[in-house]
């Protein structure tokens, strides 16, 4: 099944829609490569000027699925590449030429978030939560905890990061993360809006503008990579992630 489908609504804007709703739009590897590609699509694409990523279903997205990580098996030569993949597909969304408007439609952990801190703009619905959940499964959120400080600040990111606690729409908004909130039915048609506005103006200018933005935002990763690598090896790890599945009746 695809992970994502496209729509374009208005000329200039397509949306992208994580389309796995039984599992809270979970990220596995088919997730990130179909992300990577998508991306890498839309890039080249002359009619597309904005992009709107949003979720079906009650999740943005649930963040990484636990499946993959209790696939990993803690193996060190697997996990780097897998994170590497993972970070591949956060900067397709941030280093796309044109500019990415989040609609976060409702809960966004983990991943979901670190998906949020990749585009350039975002909105959210009043019911829409954000947490990074890593550190509840013996990890932390590599992307966010790189990212988090240009966005967030040091101390919202410690806040999340080191806690796994989850922030509503409004505490989001004040922190930083999220632009507006619309109430949950106005979500989409305000994104597309916002993504539409954009895609009128001259579109060298706007590309331009969004690479400036991001110039010299590339140190960290590959040290979080190690870190996270060497977390999933850890027994607190595997002991959450088979609670988790255990519950699950996994």
């Amino acid at each position: 099944m695809q992970r994502f489908t496209r729509t374009d609504p208005e000329p200039g804007v397509a949306v992208l829609t994580m389309s796995r709703p039984e599992k809270l739009n979970a990220m596995d590897q088919v997730w990130f490569r179909e992300l990577l590609e998508v991306m890498g699509t839309i890039g080249v694409d002359d009619g597309v000027r904005a992009v709107v990523l949003t979720g079906s279903g009650r999740a943005f997205s649930a963040g990484g699925d636990i499946d993959m990580f209790a696939g990993l098996d803690g193996d060190v030569t697997r996990v780097r590449p897998h994170l590497k993949l993972v970070y591949d597909a956060f900067h397709a969304v941030e280093r796309c030429a044109v500019p990415v408007v989040a609609a976060v439609n409702g809960i966004a952990f983990g991943g979901g978030a670190e998906l949020a801190l990749a585009c350039d703009v975002v909105l959210a619905a009043e019911s829409a939560r954000f947490a990074f959940k890593e550190p509840t499964v013996g990890l932390m959120p590599g992307y966010g905890i790189v990212r988090g400080p240009d966005v967030l600040g040091r101390h919202w990111t410690r806040y999340l990061a080191l806690t796994g606690r989850d922030v509503d729409a409004g505490r989001a908004e004040r922190a930083g993360l999220v632009q507006e909130v619309h109430p949950d039915d106005d979500l989409l048609p305000a994104a597309v809006g916002l993504a539409a506005e954009m895609a009128a103006h001259p579109p060298l200018a706007v590309q331009v503008g969004k690479a400036f933005v991001n110039r010299n935002a590339e140190g960290g990763f590959n040290e979080s990579v190690e870190a996270i690598a060497l977390l999933f090896d850890t027994p607190e790890h595997r002991a959450a992630v088979s609670a988790f599945r255990a519950a699950r009746g996994r």
